[in-house]
């Protein structure tokens, strides 16, 4: 199950809205467990202007190269480094250790577009069910 006061986007990012207008940034369990092994990251360094749905960054595994959609506009406050160093922990613990990035929110409300763990959950199990087909 998904953490339940996190925000997901259809593209399996998801953030967490912390203290003031911060959010943590990562990328949701499906997205890991569809990559496969992560070997590489490629994200925006700190003070890199980020906007809602666009590519902020890479992340590369032993199947393919993918890219890396912002939840939210605003500004990077924080890498991850040690997620940069040891990528696997996005597959190990993609809700905790594995974040990617802190974000300074410039627009809170666009969290609003994005979906609740409940929706995201339907959205997967929408998808694995096409899949299956």
């Amino acid at each position: 199950m998904t953490p339940k006061d996190y925000k997901f986007t259809s593209e399996h990012e998801w953030i967490y809205a912390e203290s003031g207008s911060k959010g943590k940034v990562g990328l949701a369990d499906y997205a890991q467990s569809k990559l496969g092994d992560i070997v590489f990251l490629d994200l925006p360094t700190p003070g890199t202007q980020v906007t809602q749905g666009k590519k902020m960054g890479e992340v590369e595994s032993v199947k393919a190269v993918s890219d890396i959609f912002s939840p939210a506009s605003g500004k990077v406050l924080e890498v991850n480094q040690t997620v940069v160093a040891e990528p696997k922990l996005v597959n190990e613990d993609p809700y905790g250790a594995g974040w990617l990035v802190r974000v300074e929110l410039s627009k809170p409300s666009e969290l609003n577009k994005l979906m609740d763990n409940a929706r995201y959950d339907e959205f997967v199990a929408e998808l694995t069910e096409k899949q299956s087909e």
